[in-house]
């Protein structure tokens, strides 16, 4: 009978000071990774985990696993490369907003559309953490940094948006300090077969201290977010008493017993319909409507790494030659003499 190993979150820790600022919310991150690589029993000796350049970027040295950190913006790239090229391995892609979505927004949009077997952890602290403060591609319009000393006059890049603009099959949204959904959400990317995009918003404390304390700041967060799994009802609030119905063509809160609304009209979310629209409209929620978080869109579709290594067994099994001196064997030859 074959025996399994069981795993603590201790054995994906690397021996490494952790190098982030205290109060960062990487550490958070790190910690619900650590914890959902335990969940999911995967050994360490099977995984790798890449990155580009930038705060988050580090996070392969925090891991006792095979590691790549490589060069700003191409963690995408690289993680493709490593996926296609050995299939078995879990791969994981850390990686910032800056380094994802500026220098390797084309990466990341066409590792997705390609839909490679990899599991993309997006930090979005809104800022340029490592090169001590400029506005990045998801900084709010007006915000005042080293590198708009008067204010951003650009609208920024939306994570799910691209995602969804690139055909993406996974995408999920958690916040660093909710460390239990967190982990849920991060086990749920490494179990989807395809490209998983985890958008995990986080604090920095030196550079953009509270970015997202509207939503994440606990007093707020019920009120201000809604957690959705799938095959359950989109229900928020202290008590559960707020939910989302579908009004027309756009999504609605409404109160439970109120304006004649009851349980029965909220809506169920489906995260396995192939049908990306309402998906989208539930990930690009904002305003009067609640942030929406937990596992938004979750459709299984053919894999890249997986055609390709089904493509070349085809094709090595209607043809011979496996060798190099094979192939300079073959055709017309001639031997001087």
């Amino acid at each position: 009978m074959e025996q399994t190993t069981t795993y603590q979150p201790k054995d994906y820790k690397s021996d490494q000071y952790v190098r982030w600022c205290p109060g960062c919310g990487d550490h958070a991150v790190l910690n619900c990774i650590h914890k959902a690589m335990a969940d999911r029993g995967i050994a360490p000796k099977d995984i790798a985990v890449i990155s580009g350049i930038g705060c988050s970027s580090r996070l392969p040295y925090y891991m006792n696993s095979y590691g790549f950190h490589t060069i700003h913006g191409r963690g995408a790239a690289i993680a493709t490369g490593v996926k296609t090229a050995n299939p078995a391995l879990t791969v994981w892609l850390a990686t910032g907003d800056g380094d994802c979505l500026a220098i390797g927004g084309n990466h990341f949009i066409h590792a997705v559309r390609r839909n490679v077997d990899i599991n993309i952890i997006l930090f979005n602290n809104k800022i340029y953490g490592l090169t001590k403060g400029q506005y990045s591609p998801t900084t709010d319009r007006g915000f005042v940094s080293k590198s708009s000393p008067y204010g951003t006059v650009e609208d920024p890049f939306i994570p799910a948006e691209l995602t969804f603009g690139a055909r993406g099959n996974f995408f999920a949204r958690a916040i660093d300090v909710d460390l239990k959904n967190t982990t849920e959400v991060l086990t749920a990317c490494s179990k989807h077969k395809g490209a998983s995009v985890v958008e995990v918003l986080v604090n920095c404390v030196i550079f953009n201290d509270g970015v997202h304390k509207q939503i994440s700041v606990k007093e707020a967060r019920a009120e201000r977010t809604i957690f959705l799994r799938h095959g359950e009802k989109m229900l928020f609030g202290n008590d559960n008493g707020k939910g989302i119905v579908l009004d027309g063509l756009k999504l609605k809160v409404i109160t439970i017993g109120q304006d004649g609304y009851t349980l029965d009209d909220v809506l169920v979310h489906d995260a396995h319909t192939p049908d990306a629209t309402l998906h989208a409209m539930l990930a690009m929620m904002s305003g009067d409507l609640p942030v929406a978080l937990g596992v938004i869109r979750d459709v299984e579709a053919p894999c890249y790494d997986a055609e390709v290594e089904k493509q070349i067994a085809e094709v090595q099994a209607k043809k011979p030659i496996r060798k190099l001196h094979d192939l300079l064997m073959s055709g017309e030859i001639w031997e001087v003499k």
